[in-house]
């Protein structure tokens, strides 16, 4: 072992570099007393005795917005997910089709997508979804790419989704939960977050596990002394009838929050307004035709389910009629039926309505999938009654021959950009054709004493001509059955 410097090396090695007069301060000052050269190599850099007793800031410890923001996006993206699929109908490409939404979804929710497999079987395995082979498969798969989260393309049972994790030995998680997870992302609204709190709780609750302690029962109730009447309900147990009581408690909120709804829907149908519902599948450009229409100035996002809380906005056809115009929440294919039930009351805005725009994006791979995935929902709320135009959006980014079968296949379709503006005056047309118009023509000399009337007939019904003349206004409209007969004493003789 290598001995330290003697005190008398260390003193002759002062005298050589200081002064007689330094010696002893040197001596007796520590911080002189160190020497670049010998101790410089052991200590590394040192700070001034000022740098040492200033504040130094520690980075990532800031609560500066942008820092917050950081932090938040680095938490999202943690997840390093593998997609799963069973093919059991339809050809490979569909199946492909399918787990690529998968992965659009996967990276909606803020997950990192680092694999994808599919499996063809004629249906999932009761106990593990892919079987146990495939699962073991997964398990390297899962071990090789260094993932922390399986997605698999179905809804899972609550036993398949336990076995499935003790193979993998990883969070496990299906479709319905994601699109779970990214509804609770984007909502908003007071009564957008009580829908999707109600549908995570649906299917949260025959999920609900426990281990351990959790799983031991209560002591018995009742009057029997000292807990002698058996073990009461386990942990688990209690946590089911909590949240039973919050979902009762939700479902009130709901309705209440629809009451205002229907109140507002109401006032139209007694101002005789007539109502279109945007609907259509996620990401096919809703939004974006609703601020071409009426310059709402909704969110407009490349992303599924950007926006999620319904629009409604006040709208003019080309001839002067007003009407509504409501933006719906975005479809799914295989939308789970946990949200179709929380946002029943949001989706009755298409059944209520008196047209339905059916968007579809002209430049997905397959929109007809699109088209009869959103139908399945509007059967699901009542609403196959309502005449429908087929709107085919983004035709300036689609295959021109896509473009011509979609035309041919639906007879009452339009092909339109939201982005450039291309075919919206021929949609505006459209709509002012096909909304539902006053059933009875009059033909009303209003006195300019009565303007009110003149207003009412311009507001509730189609003026068809007006003119001027000396005894008052000549009107001649079509109007609902009430207003009608508020104009028939002012209908000329010779008329």
């Amino acid at each position: 072992m290598t001995s330290s410097s003697s005190p008398s090396q260390d003193t002759k090695r002062l005298a050589h570099a200081y002064p007689e007069g330094l010696r002893a301060d040197a001596l007796m000052e520590e911080d002189v007393a160190w020497s670049h050269e010998i101790d410089g190599e052991r200590d590394g850099d040192q700070f001034d005795r000022s740098e040492r007793a200033a504040l130094r800031r520690v980075v990532g410890l800031s609560t500066e917005l942008e820092d917050v923001t950081e932090v938040e996006y680095r938490q999202l993206r943690l997840e390093r997910v593998v997609l799963v699929g069973v093919w059991t109908t339809g050809t490979a490409q569909d199946a492909e089709n399918s787990l690529a939404e998968l992965a659009a979804l996967a990276e909606t929710a803020g997950a990192l997508v680092l694999d994808g497999v599919i499996q063809r079987r004629d249906k999932p395995d009761a106990a593990t979804y892919i079987g146990s082979g495939k699962a073991a498969e997964l398990r390297d798969i899962v071990l090789e790419t260094g993932a922390d989260t399986v997605i698999c393309d179905g809804e899972l049972s609550p036993g398949q989704l336990i076995q499935l994790e003790d193979v993998v030995k990883v969070k496990v998680i299906d479709r319905t939960a994601l699109i779970l997870d990214i509804f609770a992302q984007h909502a908003k609204s007071r009564e957008g977050k009580a829908q999707v709190a109600l549908a995570q709780m649906q299917y949260m609750l025959p999920r609900l596990r426990g281990w351990g302690q959790s799983l031991s029962r209560q002591m018995g109730g009742g009057r029997g002394g000292l807990a002698t009447r058996g073990p009461g309900e386990t942990k688990i147990e209690t946590d089911r009838r909590r949240i039973r009581e919050k979902m009762a408690k939700m479902r009130r909120e709901i309705a209440d929050m629809k009451t205002g709804r229907e109140v507002k829907r109401q006032e139209r149908r007694r101002n005789k307004v007539p109502s279109v519902a945007i609907a259509g599948y996620t990401n096919a450009g809703k939004s974006s035709l609703l601020n071409r229409l009426t310059g709402a100035g909704v969110l407009v996002e490349n992303a599924l389910f950007a926006t999620l809380d319904p629009t409604v906005r006040r709208a003019e056809t080309p001839s002067g009629r007003l009407y509504t115009l409501a933006d719906t929440v975005g479809f799914v294919r295989h939308l789970p039926h946990h949200l179709v039930e929380a946002f029943r009351s949001t989706m009755e805005e298409v059944g209520d309505s008196d047209l339905i725009l059916h968007v579809v994006d002209g430049s997905h791979p397959n929109p007809e999938e699109q088209l009869a995935a959103v139908r399945e929902v509007i059967r699901d709320v009542g609403a196959t009654d309502v005449p429908e135009i087929v709107v085919i959006n983004k035709a300036d980014a689609a295959d021109p021959l896509v473009l011509q079968r979609l035309l041919r296949v639906e007879k009452r379709s339009i092909a339109v950009s939201a982005r450039t503006g291309r075919g919206i005056a021929e949609l505006l047309a459209r709509i002012d054709d096909e909304l539902p118009r006053p059933a009875v023509e009059v033909v009303a000399l209003v006195p300019y004493t009565h303007g009110k009337l003149v207003a009412r007939a311009h507001a509730e019904g189609e003026v068809l001509s007006e003119e001027h003349t000396a005894e008052g206004t000549l009107l001649k409209v079509r109007v609902h059955e009430e207003l009608a007969a508020d104009l028939a004493p002012y209908t000329p003789v010779s008329a």
